[in-house]
């Protein structure tokens, strides 16, 4: 019998679903068996209540410990800060200040309460202690701050190393009247010398305009009147200048003088271009051949050059002297070599020659610091712009202007490219190189313009066109301060060579 009492005992306490009478109370039951005693101690007769000691306190839950109170979650009145009337003011106004309408009477007084209320609150102004501002001007430094970081820190921009915005004015600095000019795109009448005299050809009469004086002089006329001038060349001194007729002859003129020194004939026809290479001066006429004349001796004549087909209406020697750039109507662009010493009526053949544009190629212009780098311009039914590299023949960049190209130009102050632009623009176009971006817009020509020339400081860019008139735009004027070093650096170069002599 006892095995058996055993068994029902171990098979009692295996079952779940019986209650466990000896276990702990569960932690629910003991919280509502506390909060239930102490309810029924609060009703209980025999305690009494100090309501004014504890109206704003509950029991604590630890005995004994009464330091800190905390609003109960069961039956007690919630928790009420304790705040003075000044508070009560501050919160009323920020609660009405947003429905109030503005009163721009009031808003000197309303600041003046506003900071009188955060002096009062916060011991301090709160406008002054702020970081950021939405509105109005920045705080002042207090007198005698001194930033320890910014001076660290910060770099401040001195003259020389800041970088102005180069303005270029879009009206010419001056207009000449040039009555009678040659309304002909295949000529070259215009060009100023390195001593600042510009030469313009006005029908068969040659003037001369002193920019530094102010001066007009007539240095020649042509004796009959259906003759007249076809293009202008200066020597690079400046002292002479060449002249190409429409009677098929090249003048040479010392300008001091005003004396005409020689007439070379042998072209067949009228010279459009000239262009000089110290003591040889090229020319190119409407028969398609360019003429080499050495003006040191008699016979002048000593190479021809004859690829085109048509007039020759560009012709540029290289600022090296080593290559002579031609353009012609026939669309062609030619590079030829420096005629050999002692040539007589020779005739050599081009460097290289492109037939890309197509149209008349007029606009010529070698680039002052990189020589072999050539641009040339096309006609009406070819209007771009070409950078050419004449040692390895390829084209650089091409760019369409949408405009007749009739001079070309480049600005070494800023190392920019002038281009003329006939129909149907009629204006000049500064572009920066290489990259050949329109920098600005000069218009003013009521006609096409016909060349272009630089200044000798390369600071202004004259422009003569079909409504007679010649404009001097002042576009590339140097920074006074790079000028200034450009000058210091230019004799310090002198120096040396002197030395070295």
């Amino acid at each position: 019998m006892a095995q058996f009492g055993f068994e029902n005992d171990i098979h009692s306490i295996l079952k779940l679903d019986m209650p466990i009478t000896n276990a702990p109370m569960a932690r629910w039951q003991r919280k509502a068996s506390s909060s239930g005693t102490s309810a029924l101690s609060c009703l209980s007769p025999g305690k009494s209540i100090n309501v004014s000691q504890n109206s704003s306190k509950t029991p604590s839950k630890t005995p004994g410990k009464n330091k800190k109170q905390t609003p109960s979650k069961i039956g007690g009145d919630r928790f009420i800060p304790i705040r003075n009337g000044k508070q009560m003011d501050v919160a009323s106004f920020l609660l009405s200040k947003e429905n109030e309408p503005t009163d721009t009477s009031a808003t000197a007084a309303t600041s003046e309460n506003q900071k009188a209320w955060s002096v009062s609150l916060n011991g301090y102004n709160i406008e002054d202690a702020k970081i950021l501002h939405l509105g109005g001007k920045p705080l002042n430094v207090p007198e005698g701050y001194q930033n320890n970081l910014k001076v660290l820190y910060s770099q401040v921009a001195t003259p020389t190393s800041l970088k102005k915005t180069r303005y270029i004015s879009s009206t010419p600095d001056r207009i000449l009247d040039a009555p009678d000019l040659r309304n002909d795109f295949y000529l070259n009448l215009l060009d100023w010398s390195s001593q600042n005299l510009l030469a313009v050809a006005l029908h068969n009469s040659v003037y001369l305009w002193d920019a530094t004086q102010g001066d007009i002089i007539l240095l020649m006329k042509m004796e009959r009147d259906e003759d007249y001038i076809c293009s202008l060349s200066w020597t690079k001194e400046g002292n002479y200048l060449a002249v190409g007729t429409s009677d098929c002859k090249v003048q040479l003129w010392d300008v001091q003088n005003q004396k005409r020194l020689r007439s070379m004939e042998s072209h067949t026809a009228r010279v459009g271009s000239l262009s000089w290479n110290d003591h040889v001066l090229s020319s190119g006429s409407r028969s398609g051949h360019i003429h080499h004349h050495d003006v040191r001796v008699a016979e002048h004549h000593i190479a021809t050059l004859g690829t085109h087909s048509q007039e020759v209406c560009g012709l540029k020697w290289s600022p090296d002297g080593r290559h002579l750039a031609s353009g012609g109507n026939d669309n062609l662009l030619c590079v030829w070599p420096r005629p050999q010493e002692g040539g007589s009526g020779s005739e050599s053949q081009p460097v290289q020659c492109w037939s890309e544009h197509q149209g008349a190629v007029k606009a010529l212009a070698w680039c002052p610091w990189q020589p072999s780098i050539l641009a040339s311009g096309g006609g009406t039914s070819d209007r771009h712009i070409r950078i050419w590299n004449v040692n390895s023949g390829s084209c650089i960049s091409s760019l369409d202007t949408q405009s007749q190209i009739s001079s070309l130009a480049f600005a070494p102050n800023y190392k920019e490219l002038v281009s003329a632009h006939g129909y149907a623009h009629n204006n000049v176009v500064i572009w920066k190189y290489p990259s050949l971006t329109r920098v600005a817009e000069l218009s003013g020509h009521e006609d096409r313009v016909l060349s272009l020339t630089m200044s000798p400081d390369c600071s202004t860019v004259a422009t003569v066109a079909g409504d007679e008139t010649i404009r001097l735009w002042k576009s590339f004027e140097v920074d006074p301060l790079k000028k200034k070093a450009k000058e210091r650096m230019v004799k310090a170069t002198s120096g040396i060579h002197q030395s070295i002599r």
